[in-house]
Formats: structure tokens, sequence, C-alpha cells
């Protein structure tokens, strides 16, 4: 049956010749290609939004974890006629590639696991700070905090080559620059909460770059959201917490441990709407980038929002 494709491509992350000799190569015979080019203006929305209007049955989103938040939020947002959603992972992160087993580092690999047309449905996180009126999408993790400081100050090529000890070197000089703060929290609509910590991770997926893992629980296809919420006041309590982080629910969970630990110092809980106050802004991520600074935040899940092929 022939197929439509819509590629959306960022064209900072790769070339357009090497990028059209590889879809030609990889689409079947009978596949017609769309093509929209993303700008600085604009990372994907408006190319998204023809590509449904189209009537593709699949968008491939050609860049970064940017471009790829991006277009799923179209997707995600437009029910029933939404096409699936393709990763050609372009960017430094990729980190719903690395989640969902997308093949990172060529271009053909990746574009032959879109032609095979197996797909996943995955749930979508949604997030509004402060006064926003328009909720930002995200596929794998917000987060404040320390975590926020961590990703601005970890180096991209160490992380390439040394895993989550560049994280642990990140971490170092971050410090510093995060606080632990008292915020309040409702989870499910529950009663508020007071919690102390440097971060809280709030995520769809858990793994990031260099083989870590920060929130094992996490599944994108589970309808619900997982948190971690990390709070230490010395070194030995941020010995516990990089070991219960990078040992307990990290390593240990590939060699066979089953159950997620919790410390005073590193706590994990789970719900499908968050609300969090804070008394003051703090750094703030979506995806694995920096957004900012945030006060109040509503987080929410959308189960089953997207068809990934994967």
């Amino acid at each position: 049956m022939a197929q439509r494709w819509g590629i959306v491509w960022n064209p900072t992350k790769i070339d357009e010749d090497e990028l059209r000799a590889a879809v030609d190569a990889a689409s079947p015979a009978d596949t017609e290609i769309l093509w929209w080019e993303t700008t600085a203006d604009d990372p994907g929305r408006a190319m998204a939004s023809e590509a449904v209007d189209s009537g593709c049955d699949v968008v491939i989103a050609v860049g970064g974890d940017g471009t790829v938040r991006t277009i799923a939020e179209v997707l995600a947002q437009a029910g029933d006629v939404a096409p699936a959603l393709g990763i050609v992972p372009q960017g430094t992160g990729n980190l719903l590639a690395r989640n969902l087993g997308v093949p990172l580092g060529s271009v053909p690999k990746a574009l032959d696991v879109i032609a095979a047309g197996r797909e996943r449905r995955i749930d979508m996180g949604w997030s509004t700070a402060d006064e926003e009126e328009t909720a930002t999408g995200f596929l794998v993790m917000v987060g404040f905090g320390l975590d926020a400081h961590m990703l601005s100050e970890t180096d991209d090529d160490l992380k390439d080559k040394a895993g989550w000890l560049a994280y642990v070197e990140a971490m170092a000089r971050a410090v510093a620059a995060a606080q632990t703060v008292d915020f309040t929290i409702a989870i499910d609509g529950g009663d508020e909460q007071t919690l102390i910590g440097h971060t809280l991770l709030i995520g769809n997926c858990g793994a990031i770059q260099g083989g870590v893992t920060l929130l094992p629980d996490a599944e994108p296809d589970d309808g619900r959201l997982d948190l971690l919420l990390v709070s230490a006041d010395n070194v030995a309590q941020w010995a516990q917490a990089l070991r219960t982080v990078v040992w307990d629910n990290g390593i240990r969970r590939l060699l066979g441990g089953d159950d997620t630990v919790s410390t005073d110092s590193a706590q994990h809980l789970t719900g499908e709407s968050i609300e969090v106050t804070l008394p003051a802004p703090v750094a703030f991520e979506i995806d694995g980038e920096e957004a900012g600074e945030v006060s109040r935040l509503h987080v929410r899940v959308q189960p089953a929002a997207l068809r990934v092929r994967c």
C-alpha cells in the first residue's frame, strides 16, 4: 500500500543531499515524499501541521530533541488523524530515541526502522509554567534545581567519553549554583505536602546520556509520570544520593535487581498530574534543554498520545 512520508528536517543538523539520498534508499518504491525545512523562528510546528493536513502516514523528525518535541506536540494534538512519528536523531542528547531504542549515529538505520512500519503507542507529558496559557510538551522529563544546573554544566565531549562520570563532574560544579528549597507539591489532586530538595525531576522516560537511568520505573507507555526528588546537605548525603542513582537504581537494576530504592536523599514518587509551587524562581529544563526559570508548575500526562515507529 502506498505511503506518504513527511520529512521535517533541521538544516543545521544534517546535509540536505545526504539526507535526501538516505531517504530515497530507505523508502519503499511507492512512497510519496514531502519535504519541510525548519527555520530559526519555527523548529517545526507549522511544518508538522502542514504534514498532518497533507495526509501524511508518518512525519519524520530529523534533528535534535527540540525538533522531535515540537513535532510530537503537533501530532499529539491532532487526534484521530494524527500520523505516526518517525525519528532520525541528529542532536546531542537524542533522549527519546535513546529510550525507545532508535538507532543513533546512522541515518540509514534510523530510516530502515521507520520503513519497517512497527509502531509503539507512547504517552506525552505536558508542563505549564507560571502564568503561561499554553502547555509545553515533553517526551522524556522536565525538572528544576540542581538537575537544570547540572545539564548546563555538563561537558558534551566528556559525556561521550566518560558516560555517567561526566555528570558526577558536572554535579560538583552545579552544587554551588543550586540551593535547597522548600516547595509544595500535590499529586493527582491530593493534599499539598511540603518537600525540601535541590532537584525535582518529573519524567515519562528514565534514561539520559552516558548510560544513566534517573527514573528506573518510568515507562513511556504506562499512563503515568515518575518523580525523583534529590535532597542533600553534606558530602555524606551527596554520596548517598549518587549511590542510589548510579548503583541501586542503575547498575544493580541492570544486574537483576527488582525494586527501586528510595532514600532520604533520593526519593521516588509517581502520579498522573503534579502541581508544584516554589518560593522563588529556580532553573528549569525540558527534555535536557535549559528553559529559563519557574516558580509554579503544572505537569500532566497524556496517555497513548503518539504512535512512534521504533
